[in-house]
This record gives structure tokens, sequence and C-alpha cells, in this order.
């Protein structure tokens, strides 16, 4: 059997994970209790007051999943749909079409807007989609989609699902923390994040919460939903109500929870996404500098993540490589049809911090010098610079 190592340090500045604060890692070897001590039940008290703070939301229902985002994506579509409910999905990248997929696994007839990788939704097609139906169940879309670094407004896209009588989901795995998510004001029903990117712990949690009109939906259901593990109602005796044991609780990553969100409301919201925007922007001038444009429009260009075109003629995955060889930095690369035509490069919670931006600017210079790649030596320094001292 092959020996384990210690892997290097390395500095995750890809689509997710992101690197961890050494206090979320320090909470994390806390001592293991039972799963109904008392004093647990008081930390997750506090990690559900914490993610009402990061949603900006009044829900009662709010908890974290025991999973990845994935598992909040399951587990929003799986305790709403029933065979036979109409969903309408907006599409603009993979994970878009994750929840088509799994929403059509439910039974659901599921009806798709699309629109191009790097292109917003277009408003206009999803009121012609929800007008061409009688009954609409649910309305859902991605506030970041991390295949390509779009945001989307959500607020509107809520609003004509409320019009047709449907619920609108959001799924914010790449957003929380990132950039605002307001649940209350934007008139989100569902929504559903990850642990591992902007939010600053492990990956391995999956925050979701619910409106009083979507746990009326849960609650209404004909049928018992499909999975045990994922049954939120069952959950929420768990979590929120009884404290009936369900499953055991993923402690450790509780802990961590716990301290990456204290440390999201010690920095305060605002502070918080205003980091992550400037250094998106210094980012994005020493991009320009390189030579790099960037996939989405600058309306719609999410500051956690960009997707950086690449030149012509660079072979991206050896570049890839050797960052991660050499300088121990990974960027991610293109998923579906953009693979081999963008870098995913994020910034996302500890990892947004401007040294690593000019670490990685100043890496790609040398292996792009290396390479015969034209560009002025130091233009990207100089550029991102200048936007930190502006």
């Amino acid at each position: 059997m092959q020996e384990i190592t210690e892997p290097k340090d390395r500095l995750l500045l890809g689509p997710g994970p992101s690197n961890v604060n050494p206090r979320v890692i320090r909470a994390m070897t806390m001592p293991l209790m039972g799963y109904l001590d008392p004093t647990f039940l008081g930390v997750m008290g506090d990690v559900v007051e914490l993610l009402r703070t990061a949603f900006r939301t009044k829900n009662d229902f709010t908890l974290a999943l025991s999973g990845t985002g994935t598992s909040g994506m399951e587990a929003s579509l799986i305790n709403i749909l029933e065979s036979g409910d109409t969903v309408v999905v907006a599409i603009n990248g993979v994970f878009g079409l994750r929840i088509a997929d799994i929403a059509g696994r439910c039974g659901a007839n599921v009806v798709t807007v699309d629109a191009g990788w790097g292109s917003p939704i277009d408003i206009g097609l999803v009121k012609q989609a929800l007008e061409n139906l009688d009954k609409v169940k649910l309305v859902a879309a991605v506030h970041v989609e991390t295949s390509t670094g779009v945001v989307q407004p959500m607020q509107p896209l809520a609003e004509l699902a409320h019009a047709k009588g449907a619920l609108f989901l959001a799924d914010a795995v790449t957003s929380l923390g990132g950039v605002d998510v307001r649940i209350d004001d934007w008139g989100i029903d569902i929504c559903y994040s990850a642990t591992q990117k902007c939010v600053g712990s492990p990956p391995g949690m999956s925050p979701i919460t619910l409106s009083p009109n979507a746990v009326e939906a849960m609650r209404s259901r004909q049928n018992k939903v499909q999975s045990f593990y994922l049954d939120l109602q069952l959950l929420e005796k768990y979590w929120l109500t009884d404290h009936v044991y369900h499953h055991t609780a993923s402690m450790s990553m509780i802990y961590g929870l716990r301290e990456a969100l204290l440390m999201l409301v010690e920095e305060g919201l605002e502070d918080r996404f205003a980091r992550h925007s400037l250094n998106a922007q210094a980012l994005k001038a020493g991009l320009r500098e390189l030579g790099m444009g960037v996939l989405a429009e600058e309306e719609f260009q999410a500051p956690q993540l960009t997707a950086a075109l690449i030149p012509e003629g660079l072979d991206e995955a050896k570049v890839r490589r050797a960052l991660l060889n050499e300088y121990g930095i990974e960027i991610g690369g293109g998923l579906g049809s953009l693979a081999g035509k963008v870098w995913r490069i994020g910034l996302m919670g500890e990892s947004s911090k401007s040294s690593h931006v000019l670490n990685l600017l100043q890496a790609l210079e040398s292996l792009l010098a290396r390479e015969n790649y034209k560009f002025d030596v130091g233009s990207s320094l100089s550029a991102a610079q200048k936007v930190f001292a502006s």
C-alpha cells in the first residue's frame, strides 16, 4: 500500500475549495460531544442564528445539512417537487443543468430557459416561458454560476415566479459570503449554499433556508420524500424543534462552520463584499495587461470567480500544471464547452487577499515568459497595485 505523505501547502485560487483560516481549523479540533449534548445543541443554535445573518433572513427554517453543496441542491428539490409538478429552470452553465437533472429525477416536468455560457439569463424569455404554462410549482436559477463567473440578478426572477404563483429557488453555493444575498428582500423561497467557498470553512456542509411559503409547500406534499437522509422535515426536528435524533451530526464540521460564520460577522458583510470586489478588480486589471479578457460582461462579473479568456495558442493546461507544481497555486480550467477556453480563478473567502492576487500575477508572468508569450514584464503587477492604491 502506498504511503500517504502530507501534501504541500496550496494557494487555492480555483473554483473551490478555498483556503481556510487557522481559526477555523483550530475550532474543528475541539473535543467531540454527544449529538444531543446540550452544549453541542447550543453550538448548532449559534450556527442557525449566524446563517440567518449571512442569508439576511428571518426564516425560522434555516440550518446546515451534512453534505456538500449538491446535497443542498438535491434536498431543496426533492422536498418541494413531486412527480408531475412543473419547474422552470434558468440555465447558463453547468449547475443550472444539474438543477434540471435533479428536478427531472423527481419526476417533474422540466422546462428550461437557456442562455449562452457566460451570459445572464434573459428575463423576458423566462416571462414568456411562464406565460406559456398553466401551473408552475417552482422557478430555479443559479445566483453565481461557478462554471462561468456570471452573477445573475435574483429579484426579477423571484417576482416573475411569485406572479405565476410559483416558488423561487436560488443556488447560492458560490455567492454566499462573497456578494450580497438578500433572501427576504428579494423574495427567495428556497436557497442553499456550501461552506467551502466564500463562507470559508472546509467542504462538507450545505446551509439552507426556506421561506414560510416553501415550508408550507413542503408540509403539504402528497407523498413522502424519497430520501430519508435529506428529508428536511426530519432534519428540522433535530436542528430546530424537538432535537430528535436523525443522523449523527458532523460535529467537527459544525464547529468549523460556526467559527467561519463568526469571522464573517466580525468582518461585517459590507466590508467582506468590498474586499472581494477590490481584489477582483485588481486581478482583472492585471489580466488585461497580459492580454486576457473576462468571459462575462462587466455588469454581470462575479467578484469571487473570474472566468479569464485564454489567448489563442497558449497551452493552458501546461501553465496550470506549472502553477501547481512549481508555485503551489491552484486555478481551475473550464468545464463543458468552456474546457480549454477559460481559466476559472477564485478569490473566495480566506483566499481573497491582495497578496494572493499579486502572487498569482507574478507566477503567471514568469510562466508566460517561459512560453515566449509577448507582454510587458511587470505590467500586470503594476496594474493590480494601482487598483489597490486607489
